[in-house]
């Protein structure tokens, strides 16, 4: 969810897409992750089966994601608000909204770093779990700038709101935390713990 909600070049498009045209286009933009991230999930997991006896590595990626995530925690700890410049927007589709996504660094980062070890942990235990992350990863992902699409279309005011900066915040908090379980993962399989 934090992902979802937190700025970036798909949640900016999002939102100038609903501002300039309807919802509906806004809705168009947040879909985008589905298409483009099948790809990038398909090759880190396929890089990280193939290291998976390898604990050195593993540690150290876990150590990465860790690091991403606590990084995006922090700058959520840190959100004031969405800036928009909509002079500067053009018209977009969900075509654009492929490209800002697929060229976007962070599905990459996050996918290698987080989304692939968990994936891989948990196909360790069931194909069921690691499609209940899916499920529940895109549900969230796509499903939060879906509502913000909403909020954005129906109040213009939300993004630099209360509302939205102690959800971010509480948010960051999460990541936080679920940074130090990454850190906690990658120090075991480095052999610290």
């Amino acid at each position: 969810m934090s992902a979802g909600l937190a700025p970036g070049p798909l949640l900016t498009l999002v939102i100038s897409e609903t501002l300039q045209h309807d919802i509906k286009s806004g809705v168009k933009v947040a879909l985008a992750p589905f298409i483009t991230d099948l790809p990038i999930i398909l090759l880190t997991v396929f890089i990280l089966a193939k290291l998976s006896n390898f604990h050195n590595i593993l540690g150290l990626i876990a150590l990465t994601g860790g690091c991403v995530i606590l990084f995006m925690g922090y700058e959520s700890l840190c959100t004031q608000g969405v800036e928009l410049n909509l002079k500067e927007a053009k018209p977009k589709s969900l075509t654009k909204g492929i490209l800002v996504n697929a060229l976007s660094p962070h599905p990459y980062l996050f996918w290698f770093s987080v989304g692939a070890p968990t994936i891989t942990r948990a196909l360790g235990q069931s194909i069921f779990a690691a499609l209940a992350f899916l499920f529940s990863f895109y549900a969230l992902l796509v499903g939060s700038k879906i509502m913000l699409a909403i909020l954005v279309g129906k109040s213009k005011n939300f993004l630099v709101g209360r509302v939205y900066i102690y959800t971010m915040r509480l948010l960051g908090l999460a990541l936080c935390v679920l940074a130090l379980v990454l850190f906690r993962d990658g120090l075991r399989l480095l052999g610290v713990f």
